[in-house]
């Protein structure tokens, strides 16, 4: 351990970083042998060029030339702005699923913290009666969807280091949700070394480790690659990766429309498309998908990127509505070719990374212990996976109803809270059973006034329900599992 203690302080030497091992000589051997672990695999020149662009400069968001908003398929269909042929594109996306080319992915690396829960965000109880966690809402979405189709579909699941072992332990506890063992494939996200945003040094957690932060859900393409997930989906045949976050309950798992137009519309180059729901008003924090560029590339623009006059900006009456409009919601379909071409080096990972500066406790070498800093002292990075959009030859939107596809759980009250989750549960079941006849108390607000639950398991949309066995009517203030 010695040769391979003095080899490394040569390396740190000569990228001045040696500090991370100047309290090596004092440490006990277990804790010599992790932080040697830790540090070995760094690509320290990799290191050096990211503290030159996003540590010693402050990178600026330059908007594209020629921004516009960007092109979509429609909700309807019929509509006449942009009509298509949705049973054509369904039937194909069916088709895809059936002969088992389409896989599930789910970034859930994120902690409950900010909703009060201890756990993994996707342990969270999400549904309006029973308290469903997420990963069982999309489980029972799984098995609706194979046992529609016949093949299985492999779930492949990112977590992170701070929660995959909890993960994995929710799942075994649960029995897999139903779900075969084989068809789970977890992997923990990759992580990148926090740096004092005033020297660019790489912070120590503690005397043995170093301080580490998640590479962002940009970085599920690498991990999707290094992981073995890429292999595994290959030797299964899968070509499709449909791709959501853990926090929306509502999310179709598997779209086979949205597959569809993936794999087949004529503006497709069949690598990564994504979906969009009309912004619920210019200040909403969802960024917008537009054309950029001489080349007319779809492309996100985030929120905090946008300027005022463009966010507020609106089409010519008697329209009226927002002009950039389509608001993502972090679902896309993407293609296994495509992870691959964009991880082929992985020393030369395609997607950029953003800088965010935050407060991180770290060791001080010189003081021998912790510092608690009162205002940002570190700078983190991370990869946003809408950035890989523009890399695709050509990228497809597809327009979705906000009311059946997102109402996310990411605060502990006010918007996207539990609560307005519950509400939009409940509005979208409600809208499924009027459709079959049965009558449904709704306020002023034409809001439903019952709590309302739909098991996957008994439909993934309203053509899946029958009438014949469902109630007459609900109740105001009714509590109601189908």
């Amino acid at each position: 351990m010695l040769d391979r203690y003095q080899t490394l302080k040569t390396r740190f030497q000569a990228h001045d970083q040696a500090h991370v091992l100047a309290t090596y000589e004092h440490l006990p051997p277990e804790q010599q042998r992790s932080l040697l672990d830790q540090i070995e695999p760094l690509d320290l020149a990799s290191l050096d060029e990211l503290i030159r662009l996003y540590v010693k400069q402050r990178p600026t968001a330059e908007l594209p030339a020629n921004l516009e908003p960007a092109a979509f398929y429609p909700w309807n269909a019929a509509d006449p702005a942009r009509p298509y042929d949705a049973a054509k594109f369904r039937a194909l996306g069916e088709g895809l699923i059936r002969r088992g080319k389409v896989a599930a992915f789910t970034v859930a690396g994120g902690q409950g913290t900010r909703l009060g829960w201890e756990g993994p965000k996707g342990t969270y109880p999400a549904t309006v009666v029973t308290g469903k966690p997420l990963f069982r809402v999309f489980a029972e979405q799984l098995l609706a969807t194979q046992r529609k189709y016949g093949p299985a579909i492999p779930w492949y699941i990112m977590t992170s280091p701070i929660n995959d072992a909890d993960t994995r332990a929710f799942f075994a506890d649960n029995n897999f949700f139903g779900l075969r063992r084989q068809d789970i494939f977890m992997f923990p996200q990759g992580v990148l070394p926090s740096f004092d945003a005033a020297t660019g040094k790489l912070l120590l957690a503690s005397a043995h480790e170093l301080a580490v932060n998640p590479d962002g859900h940009g970085g599920s393409m690498k991990a999707l690659r290094e992981s073995g997930a890429i292999d595994d989906m290959r030797r299964r045949g899968v070509e499709h990766i449909s791709y959501f976050q853990v926090d929306n309950p509502l999310v179709r798992c598997v779209d086979p429309l949205f597959i569809g137009l993936h794999a087949g519309a004529p503006d497709s180059s069949a690598e990564m498309s994504s979906k969009m729901v009309n912004k619920a008003g210019p200040d909403e924090k969802v960024g917008v998908f537009c054309r950029a560029g001489a080349d007319g590339k779809t492309c996100v623009i985030e929120y905090s990127d946008l300027p005022v006059e463009l966010s507020r900006q609106t089409n010519a009456p008697p329209d009226g509505s927002l002009r950039f409009n389509a608001g993502s919601i972090a679902i896309h379909v993407i293609a296994v070719a495509f992870v691959e071409r964009l991880t082929a080096d992985a020393q030369r990972f395609a997607l950029p990374y953003h800088r965010a500066d935050k407060k991180v406790p770290y060791y001080d070498v010189a003081r021998g212990g912790m510092v608690q800093p009162d205002a940002p002292n570190a700078v983190k990075l991370e990869a946003f996976v809408f950035d890989a959009i523009p890399l695709a030859k050509s990228s497809i939107v597809y327009e979705t109803n906000r009311g059946e596809e997102f109402a996310p759980i990411k605060n502990a009250d006010g918007s996207d809270s539990p609560a307005t989750s519950h509400r939009i549960q409940s509005n979208r079941h409600g809208g499924w059973l009027e459709s079959c006849g049965v009558k449904v108390p709704r306020n002023a607000q034409a809001e439903v006034e019952a709590k309302i639950e739909i098991s996957p398991l008994t439909a993934m949309e309203p053509g899946d329900l029958n009438p014949a066995e469902l109630p007459k009517a609900i109740e105001a203030n009714q509590e109601i599992v189908i």
